[in-house]
C-alpha cells in the first residue's frame, strides 16, 4: 500500500487549500480513507474520515473542512477553507487496509495572519 499526498503550503487566515492523496496497493473504493494532523508539540489528530458512503470531521474543522473522493481516480482529497492560524500542521493521508494502519509522507500546512 502506498499513498502519495500533496497540495500543502503556505496561506493566508481566511484562505483556502486542498490536499490530494492518491493510493495504490489496495482495493480504494471500500478503502477507509482519512486525513490526519499534527502540530509541533501535539499528537496527531484525526482530521477527517471517508469510509462506507459517509463521512465525519473533527469538531474544530467541521463546515470548513470537505473531505471528498474520486474511486476511479483511487485519489481522496480534503479541501479546506476559512482556515485559522491553528490549522498549521503537518498533514497525513491515512488508509485503514486489513486492520493496519498505512501513512502518506506528511504535507505541510502553514497558516499566517
Amino acid at each position: 500500500v502506498q499513498l502519495q499526498a500533496s497540495g500543502g503550503g503556505l496561506v493566508q487566515a481566511g484562505g483556502s487549500l486542498r490536499l490530494s492523496c492518491t493510493a495504490s496497493g489496495m482495493t480504494f473504493r471500500t478503502a477507509h480513507m482519512g486525513w490526519y494532523r499534527q502540530a509541533p508539540g501535539k499528537q496527531r489528530e484525526l482530521v477527517a474520515v471517508s469510509s462506507g458512503g459517509s463521512t465525519a470531521y473533527a469538531s474544530s474543522v467541521k463546515g470548513r473542512f470537505t473531505i471528498s473522493r474520486d474511486n476511479a481516480k483511487n485519489t481522496v482529497w480534503l479541501q479546506m477553507n476559512s482556515l485559522k492560524l491553528e490549522d498549521t500542521a503537518v498533514y497525513y493521508c491515512n488508509v485503514i487496509h486489513r486492520s493496519m494502519y498505512y501513512w502518506g509522507k506528511g504535507t505541510q500546512v502553514t497558516v499566517s495572519s
